[in-house]
């Protein structure tokens, strides 16, 4: 059984796809509400959350700017697989 956490609407969380990259704990997402996003990784998470292209994490788009967001949560691969068996990734 695999414990898999998934995005809450209610704190406005979106599936993204690291697609690269940017350098100072910055990234490049492709979230599956359509929008391509800059992404930063918060020091909080910085050492204990090593982000690679390809990888599918959480984010939580800013209120007052939308086309950059915080990554909150990155999925091993075994996660990964339960999210498409289940549908959460097109």
């Amino acid at each position: 059984m695999v414990r898999v956490r998934t995005p809450r609407k209610d704190r406005n969380e979106v599936l993204a796809t690291v697609a690269s990259m940017l350098g100072a704990s910055r990234v490049r997402l492709q979230c599956m509400d359509g929008t391509v996003r800059m992404g930063r990784i918060p020091g909080s998470k910085k050492k204990r959350m090593w982000v690679h292209e390809g990888d599918i994490v959480i984010v939580t788009p800013w209120s007052f700017q939308d086309d950059k967001a915080d990554v909150v949560w990155k999925y091993t691969r075994p996660q990964v697989n339960w999210l498409e068996n289940k549908g959460y990734l097109k």
